[in-house]
This record gives C-alpha cells, sequence and structure tokens, in this order.
C-alpha cells in the first residue's frame, strides 16, 4: 500500500507540497492539471512540469485525479470522438512519462453532490455534510451558485464554473440520458482506450457516484457492486479497474465496503479511504477518519484492502477544517495528515497482528 495525498499542483492549492512531504508515511502524490476543462488535451510539457513540481519535494506522482471526461463523451453528443481522441493523446502523454493511474467518475453534469460545505459540529471544526431534503429544495440550476456561495472563495474541484455556462442545456440532454445510455456510452469510450492503456500499461480507475444515488433527476451508474462489476464486464480487462471510494459508496449505508472490496479484489487500482457520520436516510455528515468520530468500520476497510493484497494508492479523502485552516473545503492539510497517519497506523497494526501478507 502507497499513502499519498491529493496535492492540486502550482497555483491551485492552498497547501504547499513540502507540508505533505512532512507527513510520516505519504509517499507520493496523486495531483492533476487543475486548469485543463474535460475534453482538452494535456500537453507533454505541461505533464512533465508538474511531475517536475512534485519531484522537488521529494514526492514522485502516483496518479492523476483527474482527466474529466467531458458530457459530450457521457452524453454521446458531437464532440465524443474528438474528446475521446484528446483523453488517448493525454494518456500517451501521461504514459511517457511513467504515470500509471487514472482516476476518473462519469457522473453527468457535476460530481459530488454537498448540502454544505461548512456544517460546524459541536467540537468547531468543519465538515461537508448532505441532507437530501435541502437538495430537493434547490434549484438545479442554481445549484451551482449556492456552491459558489458556500466554497470560501475556492475553486471546486467538479464545479469549474466553465460548466455553469452550460448547465442549462446540460440538463435538456440528459432529460434523454436513462441509465442503460448512460452505461452504452462508459462502454464505448473505455474500449476506445483499451489498446492505449495496455501499451503504457495504464489503469484506469473509476470514481463511484457521489451520493450513490440520482440527484435532480439525472442519472447515476457508478452506485454499489452489482453497477461497479457491471462497469468491469463492458471492457474485461485488468486495466479497467475502480476507484474504492468508501465516503461515496457509504452514502448508501446498504454498500458493504469490505465485502465490495473482496469482490471486486485486485481491479482496485486506487483508494479513497473517509469516515461519514449518518443521520437518517439520505442524511449524513463528512467525519473524521476514526471509525468512533463516524459510522464506518475503517479498521474492517483497511483489513479487507490487506487482505486482498492491495498494492496501489491509498489517500485520506475528505478531512474536517480544523485549528483555524482556511483551505479548500475537505482539502485541507492538518486533518488530512491526521487522517493519513491513523490509516498508515491501521495497516501496520493489521500487518503485525497476523495479516495475510
Amino acid at each position: 500500500m502507497k499513502m499519498t495525498l491529493r496535492w492540486y499542483g502550482p497555483g491551485y492549492d492552498s497547501v504547499p507540497i513540502q507540508h505533505i512531504r512532512q507527513i510520516p508515511g505519504v509517499s507520493g502524490v496523486i495531483t492533476t492539471l487543475y486548469g485543463k476543462q474535460a475534453g482538452d488535451l494535456w500537453m507533454p510539457a505541461e505533464i512533465r512540469a508538474l511531475k517536475e513540481a512534485a519531484g522537488e519535494a521529494g514526492l514522485p506522482v502516483l496518479g492523476i485525479e483527474s482527466v474529466n471526461v467531458s458530457d459530450d463523451i457521457k452524453a454521446a453528443l458531437p464532440k465524443r470522438d474528438e474528446h475521446i481522441d484528446h483523453y488517448i493523446r493525454t494518456l500517451e502523454a501521461l504514459g511517457q512519462e511513467g504515470i500509471g493511474m487514472v482516476c476518473y467518475n462519469f457522473m453527468p453534469v457535476f460530481d459530488w453532490t454537498r448540502s454544505d460545505l461548512a456544517k460546524i459540529r459541536p467540537d468547531g471544526s468543519s465538515v461537508l455534510s448532505y441532507d437530501q431534503e435541502i437538495i430537493d429544495g434547490i434549484d438545479p440550476e442554481g445549484i451551482f451558485a449556492a456552491m459558489e456561495k458556500r466554497s470560501g472563495g475556492f475553486t471546486l474541484p467538479g464545479w469549474e464554473p466553465e460548466r455553469l455556462r452550460r448547465i442549462s442545456a446540460l440538463f435538456a440532454v440528459y432529460r434523454e440520458i436513462d441509465e442503460a445510455k448512460l452505461f452504452d456510452n462508459h462502454r464505448y469510450f473505455i474500449r476506445a482506450l483499451l489498446p492505449t492503456l495496455r501499451k503504457y500499461d495504464i489503469k484506469m480507475a473509476v470514481h463511484p457516484d457521489d451520493p450513490a444515488w440520482p440527484v435532480f433527476g439525472l442519472p447515476r451508474i457508478m452506485t454499489g457492486a452489482e453497477n461497479l462489476q457491471r462497469a468491469l464486464r463492458q471492457a474485461d480487462d485488468p486495466h479497467n479497474g475502480v476507484t474504492l471510494c468508501t465516503g461515496s459508496l457509504g452514502s448508501d449505508p446498504a454498500n458493504d465496503i469490505p465485502a465490495i472490496i473482496r469482490q471486486l479484489g485486485d481491479r482496485i487500482h486506487f483508494a479513497h479511504v473517509r469516515n461519514l457520520a449518518h443521520h437518517a436516510p439520505g442524511k449524513f455528515d463528512e467525519a473524521a477518519h476514526l471509525s468512533a468520530d463516524g459510522s464506518m468500520d475503517m479498521y474492517a476497510i483497511m483489513k479487507a484492502l490487506y487482505d486482498i493484497g492491495y498494492r496501489g494508492a491509498v489517500r485520506p479523502d475528505h478531512g474536517r477544517m480544523i485549528w483555524g485552516e482556511t483551505a479548500m473545503p475537505g482539502y485541507g492539510l492538518y486533518d488530512r495528515a491526521l487522517g493519513a497517519a491513523y490509516l498508515s497506523g491501521l495497516w501496520e497494526a493489521i500487518g503485525k497482528s497476523g495479516g495475510k501478507q
């Protein structure tokens, strides 16, 4: 297992990469060209500069999160093949730089959704929170403005302003897209990538939908074990895999995360590990990584990853905002550093207590 932290790159992240280097056990970063829009072509020089910036701090790039998939690809719009060509050429450039894992999602219009980006907890920390009743009361075309208002001035991943200009048109497009069509479009996309993935030994890792159910009437397909396995069957190749995100899958308490880990096995190419506190159906807060702070058994999750012989990148996911830090919601330094240390401690304890490896 390789412990990592997500880093948004020079000029975008409020956390200096030199501080990430100081977290015990962190051996690399997961990063991206944050200024690129979905469908853009990533240039080799840009990738090399990003890799060198991380390398100067002593941290290799262990994966990309994300090379975003455009809605033209997700909804089979006229620019689909052009954008797939850009994606393939981007993968070639990543492969030539020795970067062998790419996380992506297939969520229509926008990525993760929250009703509050800074819900204050009794201890004074703040967390991301979801309440379906609040979401149901928001005009979907106003969700970008609502998120921006709560973002603390930071541009949020998956909520870039460029999408706002197209939101009305995109909602109209997706009225014609159901789950079956979205799966068909995913199959078209992932199969087109396979020759390049094989040539450069790049592992694609689809991220589960967050939350794991339809939002604003938009289809969601990466919601649990059955649908993730279906996505894997659409291109039954070891390079087509999954990002095991405990927070996204855990938004639905019916998802048994340790069981899903054991079912997916070596098709898990990346792992996001975080905790949630469930309050009612469709209502949860994000929590500290410590099991006792939320509703999820983090020991059982890490034990399942250990038992399948997982050797890929893991990162602590969204953290609380603590100790007066100001940062992109979910992506401050302090609580994610605590999470990295806690998860590394669990991993060490599992190994020393007779784990299978």
